[in-house]
């Protein structure tokens, strides 16, 4: 599904070249739950968003279900990115101006779903979170786990084939972090690939196999035997 080869991002400045990641190899099959994690300033989320395709390797080539992204234009790269891949911030990035339907309605707006379908769509997401009762509310009237619940609603909603979670429940405390990583392994179990960075190895144990960078390069590729 994902394949990265010998990718390298830097920064030149007029004496140096900065490396933020080196040589990254990587490949990632369908239906995987994968870890990224790494000490701070190690590359893990410049990686997230490079597979995500927020932005562009300097050097190397991706592959996304065979299609190389490093050959594609700025158009085709968005349509991919908004038709397969859904995101999952750690500050939820929901929009304050709207409503919780609003926000999960959003990315079916940008893809042009009709007005019918959008409508059955997100009632099956606020039934699936039990937030029926909230849909009116806006993000501010709510607690930190129901707008992290409301961020993964809106980031499935358009059933993406690849879910990319950066640091999900940094913001949350024990039990609502619990409640969202128990989601991602439901998702993971339906077949949705899920890539997460975590500092958390409570949480990496949910996923199927970590990766961990240091210094912008892969250092270890490790199975997780047992699962959470």
């Amino acid at each position: 599904m994902i394949k990265l080869q010998d990718i390298d991002k830097y920064v030149d400045s007029r004496f140096q070249r900065t490396f933020i990641l080196k040589g990254i190899n990587l490949e990632v099959q369908q239906g995987e739950f994968l870890t990224i994690m790494g000490p701070s300033g190690a590359g893990k989320s410049t990686l997230m968003n490079i597979v995500g395709m927020l932005d562009e390797p300097s050097e190397g080539k991706y592959y996304f279900f065979d299609e190389p992204v490093h050959a594609m234009k700025e158009k085709q790269k968005s349509e991919m990115h908004k038709n397969y891949i859904g995101f999952i911030f750690q500050a939820y990035h929901l929009i304050d101006e709207l409503t919780v339907y609003e926000n999960i309605e959003t990315p079916l707006l940008y893809k042009g779903v009709k007005a019918a379908q959008r409508k059955s769509m997100v009632a099956e997401m606020l039934d699936r979170f039990s937030m029926v009762a909230k849909k009116d509310l806006f993000p501010e009237q709510l607690s930190g786990g129901q707008q992290q619940l409301v961020g993964v609603a809106r980031a499935i909603v358009g059933q993406p084939r690849l879910l990319l979670a950066d640091e999900p429940t940094g913001n949350l405390h024990s039990d609502q972090g619990r409640q969202i990583m128990e989601i991602f392994k439901k998702l993971n179990d339906e077949g949705i690939t899920i890539i997460q960075v975590t500092h958390s190895e409570e949480n990496a144990r949910y996923g199927k196999r970590i990766i961990r960078v240091g210094d912008g390069a892969i250092v270890a590729d490790e199975s997780v035997t047992v699962n959470a």
